[in-house]
């Protein structure tokens, strides 16, 4: 099978979506069949040796998008076309919501169209309808929609009733340095051999809770412990403006409530890297304040690594997420609540190792091949599904 991704971000840019669309190729190429990537012109192009063709040709993703998109389809012929969407990874622009459907142009090809994250990010009063218009119109131009957590799917139900739901899976392999020293990589960051040291891994944002990892870090140094936080990897991602305005303001609270020397940030850092830090830490803090979901590449590298996590309840059912058995859950917001959650992880052994061997076995459902293998049935779904109907 000849299949085209198309996305907004692609490595080197960094961006959860980026790093899915990478890993998710590599996986299908792995299992023979063919993979290209359509991409933004800041992305680096095909590499020798790699089983992806990348082609980093769009400048911009209004309509100008679809000139480069048809000659890529023209030009590779593809049978599956499939868009890797998160607004904020196209620039807020309506051009790839609009391509599938066309109706001078319909593309002849199946189309399938993954949504990462319904969440919009605010741009002005009302802006708001016209993103859900324009994700409406995705999600019906597309012969397949898929959604990676139930959130979304409960929010796009309405839309489409045969949604497919693939949950992510890690972009970090758990895979430490050779000759892994937990004294030496604390060591390198800061971290005194004894310290509590609680992690967070991922871009922040408003929406991820970043200024109450500050306040649950101060309520354990005033209780007296020898407390430190290591914000694992880039702090800012490469495609929502906001980011970096939310990080302001995080560091603003650092510095207020004197806390400098006991927050580290490691900058970004080569897999096997990000593996160490996360050996280097007691306990995993993810203080999302719409809950814990599958959407979250920072939780499911965190499960991955059989981290002890300690987050926010999540804002529908989860059924393989229980409270006290995969991991600690916390309400939104509530800093007093989330310090408790982590002191009982820090001053329980039996408690963190079982916590993280949950999170490990969880994370074995989401494998890349597994994900791989799903994304493919959904394809020949959706193709068998279409046979008669006008391309």
């Amino acid at each position: 099978m000849r299949i085209l991704f198309v996305t907004g971000e692609y490595p080197p840019m960094q961006g959860g979506v980026a790093d899915y669309t990478e890993a998710l190729g590599r996986a299908l190429a792995a299992g023979g069949h063919q993979v290209a990537v359509l991409t933004s012109a800041r992305a680096r192009g095909s590499e020798p040796e790699s089983a992806l063709v990348v082609w980093p040709e769009v400048t911009h993703w209004g309509r100008e998008c679809w000139a480069p998109l048809d000659e890529a389809v023209s030009r590779w012929r593809p049978d599956v076309v499939h868009i890797q969407y998160q607004t904020a990874a196209y620039d807020m622009r309506p051009g790839i919501n609009l391509w599938p459907w066309r109706p001078w142009r319909r593309p002849a090809v199946l189309t399938a169209v993954t949504f990462h994250d319904l969440r919009q990010p605010y741009l002005f009063p009302k802006a708001q309808v016209v993103r859900r218009w324009v994700t409406v119109t995705l999600a019906r131009g597309c012969r397949l929609a898929i959604t990676t957590n139930p959130e979304d799917t409960a929010a796009l139900h309405e839309v489409r009733a045969d949604l497919v739901e693939i949950p992510i899976g890690s972009n970090i392999p758990c895979a430490t340095p050779a000759h892994f020293d937990r004294a030496l990589w604390r060591q390198r960051w800061g971290l005194a051999p004894a310290a509590a040291v609680l992690c967070y891994f991922g871009f922040l944002n408003a929406s991820k809770g970043g200024e109450l990892l500050v306040d649950v870090l101060a309520a354990l140094v005033a209780r007296g412990l020898d407390a430190h936080l290591l914000m694992i990897g880039g702090s800012v991602g490469a495609s929502d403006p906001t980011n970096q305005a939310y990080l302001a303001q995080v560091e603003q609270r650092i510095e207020r409530e004197g806390l400098p020397g006991r927050v580290h940030w490691t900058g970004h850092l080569a897999a096997p890297e990000v593996s160490a830090a996360f050996e280097a830490s007691d306990l995993c803090l993810l203080p999302y304040q719409d809950g814990v979901s599958y959407r979250r590449g920072s939780f499911m590298a965190a499960l991955a690594h059989g981290m002890p996590i300690v987050s926010t309840w999540p804002s529908v059912p989860y059924p393989d997420l229980h409270d006290g058995e995969t991991l600690l859950l916390a309400p939104a917001r509530d800093a007093d609540a989330m310090t408790a959650a982590c002191l009982n992880v820090l001053a329980d052994q039996d408690l963190r190792q079982r916590l993280g061997e949950s999170a490990r076995r969880l994370a074995e459902r989401f494998t890349w091949e597994s994900i791989a293998a799903r994304s493919l049935a959904a394809y020949s779904a959706a193709g068998a599904s279409s046979l008669g109907e006008a391309g």
